[in-house]
């Protein structure tokens, strides 16, 4: 069962790989400019944690996931040290097992990152590489650890990685959206500049494990083919408060469907609203 990974994938960055490339637009940087005016009121801190439950087809547990937000330090600035985390279990991990490890280090100032950090074996497919941004040259080196290669790459403005760009995208004034609007943001993946874009489908109230609890839906456009069943058939659900937490995510496959549950949480920044 491959196509787990995609969901783990999208859960730990709010995005799949198999995303089409394309030029940049104006929307990116308008998405970017609101970062350094929300910079000092983060939707998140040192210590919040978080864990999603992984299903298949509504019944069989196909692993889990976890994300930690934690603060360190380079070249005397403040910065993140987020770590993102999936594994599958039970039967799914018997004939597809799935041990993944994202970290990415990002500065409080700016909200972009400096390091990333990517080591995943997915059934025997792996991959051991660290990034390295460096923003002033727009430059982005790649350090595969598996084939001992070390390759730079042009990476343009305000680049993301594919951890970064959730905690970026958490930190941003959604209130003003309205249905329709899209958000776009660049990043960079397998070497190459991606343009995600996240389409606002409006308001919703979703049931949880800890209640209902009111949030913003929202349809990430992903690349149709061998996954996914169409270019819609990815939707996730965040709360509709500060910390800006994923809830929900269905993703609906050429065969079958997968779907991440928030399970738990600790160390948030803001009040939770939960309607009990």
């Amino acid at each position: 069962m491959k196509n787990i990974i995609y969901l783990f994938i999208f859960l730990i960055a709010f995005t799949s790989i198999g995303q089409s490339i394309q030029k940049t637009n104006e929307k990116s940087n308008e998405v970017v400019s609101k970062a350094k005016d929300s910079q000092q009121n983060f939707a998140f801190k040192k210590g919040e944690w978080l864990k999603f439950k992984m299903s298949y087809s509504n019944f069989l547990n196909a692993g889990f996931s976890t994300m930690e937000v934690r603060e360190t330090t380079n070249n005397q600035k403040e910065a993140f040290h987020i770590l993102g985390k999936g594994r599958s279990t039970g039967i799914i991990s018997l004939f597809f097992s799935v041990k993944d490890d994202y970290q990415t280090f990002m500065y409080k100032e700016s909200l972009l990152p400096y390091r990333f950090i990517r080591k995943i074996d997915e059934g025997g497919y792996t991959k051991d590489e660290e990034i390295l941004f460096n923003h002033d040259k727009n430059e982005a080196t790649v350090k595969n650890y598996k084939h001992n290669t070390v390759n730079k790459h042009p990476i343009g403005d305000n680049i993301q990685d594919l951890l970064s760009s959730l905690y970026f995208l958490r930190n941003q004034n959604l209130t003003n959206l309205k249905v329709g609007d899209e958000i776009e943001l660049k990043m960079f993946i397998d070497q190459e500049v991606a343009n995600f874009k996240l389409l606002f489908l409006g308001k919703e109230t979703v049931k949880t494990k800890f209640g209902k609890v009111k949030s913003l839906k929202f349809r990430p456009m992903v690349q149709t083919g061998r996954v996914f069943k169409k270019q819609e058939s990815l939707t996730i659900w965040i709360s509709d408060d500060e910390n800006k937490i994923p809830l929900l995510i269905k993703a609906d496959l050429a065969v079958g469907s997968l779907r991440a549950d928030l399970d738990q949480f600790k160390g948030l920044a803001h009040p939770f609203n939960i309607i009990f």
